[in-house]
């Protein structure tokens, strides 16, 4: 679905503003879509059966009446004459009885149908509004995501839409009708009675509505509360299962329950007081209605006692009410379900406001790849102002060819993969591909061109064929096996049960860490970019499984413009050029023979890494050569 015009979008506004009406202002363009006529002629017809449900509204309490008067004549003991005027007599209240039936079945017949009408229209605005909060989630700068929190998140999205749907709804379906009908029987009591019972209406309807204001603005303070415990409960519950591996690491499930339990307990607290005061509130909407039907019917009692009232009026005037009660009781729920929805749509409003970090500038065309040359000028950058990352950093990867960046941790070797997707936007410099600097050129066509390998790769909870696949939607079957094939994994893929169709699990859990690097390999080769990234692809990997993918991430970068992010020097000693990075600027540069021959940073760093592996390796054998296994193999031998 295409984006909404920004002009349509609605203001952020909160709760406390009273914003209602503007509220609606700025959401009408969703209800009254301007490329969609169906959902637009379906307002039309809404608001045509609105207005006849409420004419026929109106009716009913006239059809009791009538039905009661007639009846009240015939048990008054009036002469008949004869027995054709006493069926005739008797016939015109059953009627009556009958058309009030009918009336009522119509009403609620109508009324339903105008529901159903407009559901259509409200849904339509709830899911564009969704939709354009999910893409401009995805829009927010990487920033923006490093510091989320993904449980409070997604319930803020749940409560969000949510309020949305609550808002347009109850506004539409239930505040609008009832102010029609409402304007009708104000006009009906002064043509049937007279002022004094329009006035009772009209004071009735003012006060209930006053006090349902007050109570739920003295209510929304507490919602609040609740709203925000809900989403620290369901925040440390989703942090809690997604490192659930940690949790029995350390035998911890009794202090993440105990965590859960206090942030549900001020859940607990904070919606038992939301039931407390929406009792209150109940009754005390109950004490104002029934104070307003009973002057009315008082005073119509005394206009019988006079004389100037029949008995049908009083069941005329016992219909009305009853029938404005529901609309009012509606009104009051309406209106503290619009309020509540505000509120649970401020955070979500609040997340609408955040402006990215990046942007596409105005003009901004796509990049076109030539050779895809990858060249960093002088760039300087940093996350915090005080804290420096890159400082004039220049540097150049020819097309086709290979460029390692190495350095202790800390030194911004992530950084640069970063500002070459555009993750953020260097404070100084330029980054460029083949020439056109990549804040000139659009976002989408960027990273199009670039391949990423990472060195944590997360899957989608789905099939291994969906996240192959992921790398180019309009693959074949063939080109995604293929891919596979490539990276080394369609051998074990094909061993399992299910084959391409097996599912990998949350974050791809159920995959080891070498094959989910095999995963995002095939997916990167499937893309096929002009320009690859491998950020510390292996570090996470035993010496075996890294020498594998090693050999397949050679593969792919054959022919291919190549930046090596490695932590481990072994994986880059057969690159072009090796960039040697310290506190964001290059101190050493060149082949791996020149570097070791330099006997500098990069020797160092590679002498310690060779100690550590000689080490690791000997400690390995000395197990070996301790287990059971050992034993068992001397023995035979001997």
């Amino acid at each position: 679905m295409p984006s909404a015009d920004p002009s349509a979008a609605p203001k952020r506004v909160s709760a406390d503003q009273g914003a209602f009406l503007q509220t609606m202002e700025h959401l009408w363009p969703y209800m009254w879509p301007q490329d969609r006529a169906d959902l637009r002629m379906r307002v039309i017809w809404a608001f045509v059966l609105l207005l006849l449900t409420k004419l026929i509204t109106l009716v009913v309490p006239y059809t009791l009446k009538w039905a009661t008067d007639g009846l009240a004549a015939i048990g008054g003991g009036r002469e008949l004459t004869g027995h054709t005027l006493a069926v005739m007599l008797a016939a015109v209240p059953l009627t009556m009885l009958v058309a009030y039936g009918v009336a009522r079945i119509l009403m609620t017949a109508i009324s339903q149908w105008k529901d159903g009408l407009f559901a259509a229209v409200f849904m339509y605005a709830v899911r564009r509004l969704a939709i354009e909060t999910f893409e401009h989630i995805h829009n927010l700068s990487l920033r923006y995501h490093l510091e989320r929190k993904t449980g409070g998140l997604s319930r803020v999205i749940d409560r969000g839409r949510t309020g949305i749907e609550n808002i347009v709804r109850f506004a539409t379906i239930n505040i609008l009708p009832t102010i029609v009908e409402l304007a009708l029987y104000l006009v009906m009591l002064v043509l049937q009675f007279d002022w004094r019972y329009a006035l009772i209406v009209l004071v009735t309807t003012a006060v209930y509505v006053w006090f349902t204001i007050k109570a739920t603005e003295w209510r929304i303070s507490i919602r609040r509360e609740m709203n925000d415990s809900d989403t620290d409960a369901n925040q440390k519950a989703i942090d809690s299962l997604l490192n659930y591996e940690t949790v029995k690491y350390f035998s911890n499930e009794e202090r993440e329950l105990a965590r859960y339990d206090r942030a549900m307990a001020s859940y607990e607290q904070s919606a038992i007081r939301t039931y407390i005061t929406l009792t209150w509130l109940n009754i005390g909407q109950g004490v104002i209605f029934m104070a307003g039907m009973l002057a009315s019917l008082l005073l119509a009692g005394l206009g019988v006692y006079h004389g100037v009232n029949t008995v049908g009026d009083i069941a005329l005037l016992n219909v009305m009410w009853l029938q404005l009660a529901t609309p009012l009781n509606f009104l009051g729920f309406a209106y503290r379900e619009i309020k509540q929805g505000i509120t649970d749509i401020e955070t979500m409003f609040e997340l609408l406001d955040k402006d990215a970090e990046v942007k596409d500038r105005a003009g901004a065309q796509p990049l076109e790849v030539r050779e895809g040359r990858v060249t960093f000028e002088n760039v300087v950058f940093s996350y915090d102002p005080d804290r420096p990352i890159l400082q004039g950093l220049s540097f150049d990867v020819p097309a086709g060819r290979t460029v390692a960046i190495v350095g202790p941790s800390g030194a911004g070797k992530s950084t640069i993969s970063r500002l070459l997707f555009r993750f953020y936007d260097v404070n100084g410099g330029r980054v460029l591909i083949d020439g056109q600097d990549v804040r000139e050129v659009t976002q989408k066509s960027l990273r199009a061109a670039i391949g990423m390998v990472p060195q944590d790769t997360v899957l989608f909870n789905d099939t291994i064929r969906y996240n192959i696949r992921y790398g180019r939607w309009d693959a074949t079957d063939a080109e995604v096996e293929e891919a596979a094939r490539l990276a080394q994994i369609d051998t074990f893929i094909r061993r399992m049960p299910k084959g391409y169709e097996t599912e990998v699990g949350e974050r791809g859990l159920k995959l080891s860490g070498g094959e989910k690097q095999r995963v995002a390999i095939a997916r990167t080769i499937l893309k096929g970019p002009p320009v690859l990234v491998l950020d510390e692809a292996t570090s996470a990997l035993d010496s075996y499984t890294e020498m594998e993918i090693q050999a397949a991430l050679e593969r792919i970068s054959e022919n291919r413009t190549t930046l090596v992010i490695a932590h481990r020097l072994s994986t880059v000693v057969n690159a072009d050029e090796i960039i040697v990075l310290d506190k964001g600027v290059i101190v050493e540069r060149g082949n791996h023979e020149e570097l070791l021959a330099q006997g500098g940073v990069y020797a160092g760093m590679w002498n310690r890494q060779r100690e550590a592996d000689e080490a690791r390796e000997k400690l390995q054998r000395t197990q070996d050569d301790a287990s059971p296994a050992a034993d068992y193999r001397d023995a035979l031998a001997g």
